[in-house]
């Protein structure tokens, strides 16, 4: 649905748009011409408008795509906690020491 829309006129060629006068003011057949190429371009604007419009609507009601999943934060190994290691420290301060330590 992609479509290139090229304005015919920039908001320039409209700002310095210069009528000419006749008798009775401006050309009134060169100021309809010139109406009627804004006209135009309104007209283009508001339909890719509305595309886009309508695909915004269209992207908002598909499902989202599925995140990458995230690794589980690893486990450490049986024996590796905290609380395993202060006891193997403990039984082998006993072991060494003996139960001088806890007499």
């Amino acid at each position: 649905m992609e479509r290139k829309l090229t304005a015919k006129l920039t908001k320039n060629e409209i700002y310095e748009k210069d009528f000419k006068s006749s008798m009775r003011g401006y050309n009134q057949d060169e100021v309809d011409q010139f109406l009627d190429e804004i006209i135009k371009d309104y007209e283009a604007f508001e339909t890719y408008i509305q595309q886009l419009e309508e695909e915004v609507e269209k992207l908002k009601k598909q499902p989202a795509p599925a995140e990458p999943r995230t690794q589980a934060k690893p486990q450490p190994a049986p024996g590796n906690t905290n609380y395993d290691i202060l006891r193997r420290l403990s039984n082998l301060e006993k072991h060494v020491f003996g139960s001088k330590l806890y007499d």
